[in-house]
């Protein structure tokens, strides 16, 4: 039986967090941080079984790379208690496969974040253990063709989070039915 599990949660300086750092745990990389001149180095921290960047269509080519990606968000935010990313927890169903666990927060991110036009940084941790769960990076600027923009405040609203938790039910249901 499927465990549903959907949290949601900023990460920001007043907290004493980075982007950079953020995103390298979680992908399991290692990312400088230019502007403090930090360096985050998982490489060896294991049950990272995939990640990749999902990003709107109008998207300059540099939001691929993690590093790059992360390091704008950082240079974008100049306040000392500025809110860099915002961070999607999610549990994948036991009962699917890697592959089809990918496919169904892939979807998920599409429709509820790509679409809106947030960059989102996926992570897949232990898709073949006992807590099979995905973390989603998501940037709090809209992004167009020449970079990030203005915050979008419409995403912090409560109603948008418990849109997001809602759709995430749906979503894994759907993938759980036979």
């Amino acid at each position: 039986m499927a465990i549903y599990h959907c949290s949601v949660k900023t990460i920001s300086r007043s907290q004493g967090r980075s982007a950079t750092g953020a995103a390298a745990y979680r992908s399991g990389e290692k990312i400088t941080d230019e502007r403090s001149g930090l360096v985050h180095d998982y490489t060896r921290k294991g049950n990272i079984d995939h990640t990749e960047i999902l990003v709107p269509e109008n998207a300059p080519s540099w939001v691929h790379d993690r590093s790059t990606l992360w390091n704008e968000v950082e240079q974008s935010e100049k306040r000392k208690d500025s809110q860099l990313c915002r961070e999607v927890e999610v549990a994948l169903p036991v009962e699917l496969t890697p592959d089809e666990s990918r496919d169904l927060v892939r979807g998920f991110i599409q429709e509820e974040f790509v679409k809106k036009g947030m960059v989102a940084d996926l992570a897949i941790h232990h898709s073949k253990g006992e807590n099979p769960h995905a973390h989603i990076l998501l940037t709090t600027r809209e992004i167009t063709p020449e970079g990030f923009t203005h915050k979008n405040r419409d995403w912090n609203h409560k109603d948008m989070l418990q849109s997001w938790r809602e759709s995430w039910e749906t979503h894994a249901n759907k993938a759980l039915e036979i």
